[in-house]
């Protein structure tokens, strides 16, 4: 077996161990005692914890692989760098768990990863020559340090999102418990696209275009999705296709807005059918699991993982990547989208500590400071990969 397909197989079966860790943890959150530091998790949980790490190894073993037969860090494309990100939270949730005991947090942190590398699995995974600007140690040392520090900061909204699921009454009418079914709205949405990529992709869709780029040049792409939103300029080259409804301009990556319209359509028709079958909200559905959690601890847990994501993500996403911007471009910032976001969130999680710190925002309000945080990251990672044109498209 060649190590790229070990490394694949590897993949798979740190997906399978964090779904029945995902179950385990779900009989664990049942158990008569309450979740706190004071209480060691009953069996159930013990059984959870170990089958995620025997995930987080296996999926430690693709990334050692994969890095082994390419040479370099596998973090130079949208898979390699979601499935990394994937790792590093399960990794970054395992240690909180040992710290706190807080079974609950499982039953979030998992699905969260579980999603992100289903997303990773939409992309291609072949392995490609590294393009120049990215023929740098820094791949490794700016990539990786800034995934560390997202898993780190994805952990406190993770703790927000359980404070949040308990402490959001869904029968009582309220802006939180709008904007919390909003989050889990998200969440179905993330669903959504993996859905429309293995439909389309099941039906062997393809539908090839020519387009004038940012530099006024003809090329060629290939939609895998029927087309909504047309490159700048388009033409239709494959017979029967769909033609775009909406030309975008070449600022726009109009095949990766179109993904994330069918993503937007199939997510909704999940959650509209979930909400009709069950004619509860998805709130309402959760809100049961999570009684027994201590809200203080995740309250404590949820701050920790700010103080120790931040620096680490100021490190590299933000100090490390303008050394290696410098080296590849000449020069130290340069207002890319992708830079743009990444002091977004750097100045988001700032306000996040400020108000925490000297306003006092505890609690509920630091829950949701939390999940807007994350929100922040994941818009980062999937709307600017996906849909605005950069320097570091090359990413998607």
């Amino acid at each position: 077996m060649s190590l790229i397909s070990l490394s694949g197989n590897l993949l798979f079966v740190a997906f399978i161990a964090y779904l029945v860790g995902t179950l385990l943890f779900g009989g664990a959150i049942k158990s008569n005692k309450p979740d706190g530091a004071v209480n060691r998790a009953d069996k159930w949980g013990r059984l959870a914890i170990i089958v995620t790490i025997i995930g987080l190894l296996a999926h430690l073993g693709y990334f050692i692989t994969r890095w082994i037969y390419k040479g370099h860090a596998p973090v130079s494309n949208m898979f390699e760098f979601t499935t990394a990100f994937g790792m590093f939270i399960i990794a970054a949730f395992i240690l909180i768990y040992y710290m706190y005991r807080l079974t609950a947090l499982g039953l979030v942190a998992l699905p969260v990863a579980i999603l992100i590398i289903g997303y990773a699995a939409m992309f291609p995974t072949s392995v490609d020559p590294l393009v120049p600007s990215l023929q740098s140690y820094w791949l490794t040392v700016h990539v990786i340090t800034a995934a560390m520090g997202q898993s780190i900061l994805a952990i406190s909204a993770v703790a927000g999102l359980v404070y949040l699921l308990k402490a959001v009454d869904p029968k009582k009418k309220s802006k939180s418990r709008f904007w919390m079914e909003a989050v889990l709205y998200f969440g179905v949405l993330v669903v959504g696209f993996i859905l429309a990529t293995v439909i389309f992709k099941g039906i062997g869709y393809e539908a090839d275009f020519t387009y004038i780029d940012t530099q006024d040049s003809e090329k060629e792409i290939t939609y895998y999705m029927p087309a909504v939103f047309g490159m700048n300029d388009s033409t239709l080259l494959t017979d029967n296709a769909m033609e775009p409804i909406f030309e975008m301009p070449a600022v726009i990556n109009a095949k990766k807005l179109t993904t994330v319209f069918w993503a937007f359509i199939i997510g909704s028709v999940i959650y509209i059918l979930v909400r009709l079958v069950t004619r509860k909200s998805i709130l309402d559905m959760l809100h049961p699991l999570v009684q027994k959690v201590n809200l203080n601890l995740l309250d404590e847990v949820g701050y920790r993982s700010v103080l120790i994501g931040f620096p680490v993500f100021t490190l590299g996403a933000l100090v490390f990547a303008m050394i290696w911007a410098q080296e590849a471009w000449g020069r130290y910032w340069g207002w890319d989208p992708k830079e743009v976001w990444a002091l977004i969130t750097w100045l988001f999680y700032a306000a996040y500590l400020h108000l925490r710190l000297s306003k006092g925002w505890e609690g509920k309000k630091s829950a949701w400071l939390a999940v807007i945080g994350f929100a922040i990251i994941l818009f980062n990672l999937i709307v600017v990969n996906l849909v605005i044109a950069g320097l570091h498209s090359y990413a998607a």
